[in-house]
């Protein structure tokens, strides 16, 4: 059974893009998600949450100028991990989602099923949801 308790962060300026992605967390029984629709919003609820975010999933054009969303994340105690998506956008190198690293980055248009359950065995090590998706 997955962790329930993990916090998730979706930012991203299209409404549709936001429900596809929570869609696929709450397929894999994830539901403590939490869906914004701009870089400000996005910052508001990382800087004064009381508790760390255990993933934030990204649009990498939200970030487009304004800040750098790798270093922001790099060193922000209050993200354990993040997902960067459409990076092409920002001219990231794709970082695939293996071992422990804090931050992938996607070329992806948008993260799909395959992408969030690797993504998700990394982040929460459940044996329940390693039986169930990994492979």
């Amino acid at each position: 059974m997955p962790n329930k308790a993990l916090r998730i962060l979706i930012a991203d300026e299209q409404h549709f893009h936001r429900m596809i992605i929570e869609r696929l967390f709450n397929q894999l029984d994830y539901y403590r998600v939490a869906p914004v629709h701009d870089l400000a919003s996005m910052l508001t609820l990382v800087e004064y949450g009381c508790e760390p975010f255990d993933l934030v999933v990204v649009n990498a054009a939200l970030g487009a100028g304004e800040l750098d969303l790798f270093g922001y994340f790099l060193d922000n105690r209050q993200v354990c991990h993040a997902l960067i998506f459409d990076g092409q956008q920002a001219q990231l190198p794709p970082i695939p989602a293996c071992g422990q690293q804090k931050i992938r980055v996607s070329h992806d248009v948008l993260p799909d099923l395959a992408c969030i359950q690797q993504l998700m065995t990394i982040i929460d090590p459940s044996p329940e949801f390693y039986q169930r998706y990994a492979g």
